[in-house]
Order: structure tokens, then C-alpha cells, then sequence
């Protein structure tokens, strides 16, 4: 298989008696950690080409589309997370983190559940689209402009596909357009554990957008108690700002391949060895990290 064969070449690349003997330095652990993020988000994408030919044909369906979906998004944040890393930009790399989260775990999550489960979560994703619906029955004049009608029927084009007619989502207004009614914590909890919801993304999650913590870590510089500056640079990035997130994706990927009859021996070996790798990175970088 072709997609396997990326992913062997990826794979050979790497000595792990090399990370714990002669990388000795917090910069050197750095350079080399983000080759490896760069190949694992490379793994992460070949993994959402393979399929199985006999149970998938033409492709997925709409059972499959929505994790597929998140799986892709995941990798292209991650790739995009590894790009400001490697320009050493960890202020951008936390506004990638957040929505990386989310589709690694919201991925998870919908492939523990039923079929109703992902029917559920595609009608929650059209909640501002019906407000576009509504705004346009009650008289709104953006809907007599070319964008405005544009936009509507971008909006009934969707819903037709999916058969779906502003008067199939009771369900979901009843339980304020959250999935089965759970918010994210509810679910982070449950396909990982709540403890580690405040330090990872319970921090980027804050209930105020553009909070005062926000600029406190990135923007500004205090003088002394009272006084402020502006802090016109970008924090630098090192290992802690990545590897913690690979420890959310590497699970939906191995529920995938086995949710398509695609779990390949070697393509889950894989997967635990980035699990093995990415924790090994972190320890050396622990223990020669002086603050």
C-alpha cells in the first residue's frame, strides 16, 4: 500500500537511543521534536487516505463523512501548529490548539456513540444557519442583496442534501444545540478525564474571548505592580506547547482504522510508537529544561 509506505519511510527516520543519549541540550530536543511533529502530522494525513476498497468503494458515507471530516481538520491544524512552531510563535500555535482539541476528541467521542449520535451532530452544526433562514422570513433586507441570497441559498443547498427542512431540529433547540446535550467539558471529561480539561484546554477555553490572562501571557510586559507595557514579540515555543497535544490524537486515528476494517498491523504499530516517542521527547526535555 502506497499510504503504508509513507509512513515506513517516516518512521525510519528515527532513533530513540539517539534522543536519550546525545541530545543533551533543551535546543537541540527542540530542533529534533519538530521533525517528528512535522512527520507525525504527515502519518495523521496518510492514515485519512487509506481505505478499505470492499467496505468503501466510492468513498464514505454520510455515517463515516463527519469523523473523517474532523480527522482531516486535525492534521491540518497540527501541520499548521508545527509551522509556527518551527518560527518558534507560540502565541499563534494557541489559537491552532484549541480547535485541535476539539476535533480530536469530538472524533472520539462520536465513535463510542450510535448512529443517532453523528445524526445529532450534524444537525447542531446548523444553528446559525437556521437563524440565516429565520432572519430572512422576518423581513431582513440583507437577503434583497446579492450576498444576502447567496448566503440563503448556500444554507438551503445544505440542508436539501441532507434532507433535512428547518422543522426537523426539536431535538436540538431542546437541548440548546449541544451534542446529546453535554458541553465540551462533558465530553472531554468522558473520552479522557476531567482533570486534564483546566490544564490544557480548559486554559485556551477561557469564558471571556481575548481575556486579560491572554494578554498578560503574550501582550504586555508588567513594570512593576500598577504598570504596563506593550510586549511587541512572540513568546518562543518549545516542546510543552506540542507535545501535550499529541496525546489527544493518536487515539481517534486508531479508532478510525478500526472503525473502517482498515487496522493494518503495522500502520497501529505506528501509532504506538509516536505515543512512545512523544512521551520519551518530554521526559529528556523535563529533565535538562532549567527554568
Amino acid at each position: 500500500m502506497r499510504h503504508m509506505d509513507e509512513i515506513r519511510r517516516v518512521l525510519e527516520k528515527y532513533d530513540e537511543a539517539y534522543v536519550s543519549e546525545v541530545l543533551n541540550s533543551v535546543g537541540d530536543l527542540n530542533k529534533y521534536a519538530g521533525q517528528f511533529y512535522r512527520d507525525t502530522a504527515e502519518v495523521f494525513d496518510a492514515i485519512t487516505r487509506i481505505s478499505n476498497t470492499q467496505r468503501n468503494p466510492k468513498g464514505f458515507t454520510i455515517d463515516d463523512a463527519p469523523i473523517l471530516g474532523l480527522l482531516v481538520r486535525a492534521w491540518k491544524l497540527l501541520k499548521e501548529v508545527v509551522r509556527y512552531y518551527d518560527d518558534s510563535n507560540a502565541e499563534f500555535m494557541g489559537l491552532l490548539e484549541r480547535p485541535l482539541i476539539e476535533a480530536a476528541v469530538t472524533a472520539t467521542y462520536l465513535m463510542q456513540g450510535s448512529p443517532e449520535l453523528l445524526v445529532d451532530y450534524r444537525k447542531c452544526s446548523y444553528k446559525d444557519r437556521l437563524r440565516i433562514v429565520r432572519g430572512q422570513e422576518d423581513g431582513s433586507p440583507f437577503f434583497d442583496t446579492k450576498a444576502g441570497k447567496r448566503l440563503l441559498a448556500s444554507v438551503h443547498q445544505k440542508l436539501a442534501a441532507e434532507g433535512f427542512t428547518k422543522h426537523d431540529f426539536s431535538v436540538q433547540k431542546k437541548s440548546r444545540w449541544r451534542l446529546q446535550g453535554k458541553s465540551f467539558y462533558d465530553i472531554f471529561s468522558i473520552v479522557e478525564h476531567q482533570d486534564l480539561y483546566a490544564c490544557t484546554y480548559g486554559m485556551m477555553s477561557e469564558s471571556i474571548h481575548g481575556s486579560w490572562n491572554e494578554s498578560l501571557d503574550f501582550c504586555l510586559t508588567r513594570v512593576d505592580e500598577s504598570h504596563f507595557k506593550p510586549y511587541p514579540f512572540f513568546q518562543p515555543a518549545d516542546i510543552r506547547f506540542v507535545t501535550p497535544l499529541l496525546r489527544f490524537c493518536t487515539r481517534p486515528y486508531r479508532l478510525w482504522l478500526r472503525r473502517i476494517d482498515a487496522e493494518e498491523q503495522n500502520v497501529m504499530q505506528a501509532l504506538d510508537w509516536i505515543d512512545r516517542f512523544n512521551l520519551m521527547l518530554f521526559q529528556k526535555f523535563d529533565a535538562t529544561f532549567d527554568e
